[in-house]
């Protein structure tokens, strides 16, 4: 149990000391965005690749140079690519991934409306015996086969 409470004093971003807490709060927030290219489902603050940590350092390096979030953001992506981003921006290239679940959604739903409408009602069942076959039952109960 204690050496579970003491997992996140492994964390992987490094204890760096910042001068200006709001460098410090753009750097949490960058890395936080970012992906892992290596973990590719693990942002860089949270990854222990070699990749990711010298992902941090030259987010470390960009912020000392005073980059903006969006001028780092962008040379990340275009040294790695938009999968760098867990937020990738809407364009051409990414839009089945923004409104791909909406019209998977919209598709399923007119299937499920067409087939419901094209569904034929079931005919109505009689469960009333004819008089013949009222007879044969009457006749196999009492056990004579003669009907």
């Amino acid at each position: 149990m204690l050496l579970f409470f003491a997992l996140p004093a492994y964390s992987a971003i490094e204890s760096d000391d910042f001068t200006d807490e709001s460098k410090r709060l753009r750097f949490y927030q960058l890395t936080r965005e970012l992906r892992c290219p290596k973990c590719q489902n693990q942002d860089i603050a949270d990854s222990n690749a070699p990749i990711a940590a010298d992902l941090r350092r030259e987010i470390r390096r960009l912020l000392d140079e005073g980059q903006s979030n969006e001028q780092i953001t962008a040379h990340m992506v275009s040294r790695y690519g938009e999968f760098v981003r867990y937020k990738p921006a809407l364009n051409r290239h990414t839009w089945l991934l923004w409104f791909g679940p909406a019209l998977l959604l919209l598709l399923g739903s007119a299937v499920l409306g067409a087939l419901i409408i094209r569904r034929k009602p079931a005919p109505p069942q009689s469960t009333a015996l004819s008089a013949a076959e009222q007879a044969r039952l009457t006749a196999l109960l009492k056990g004579t086969t003669d009907a």
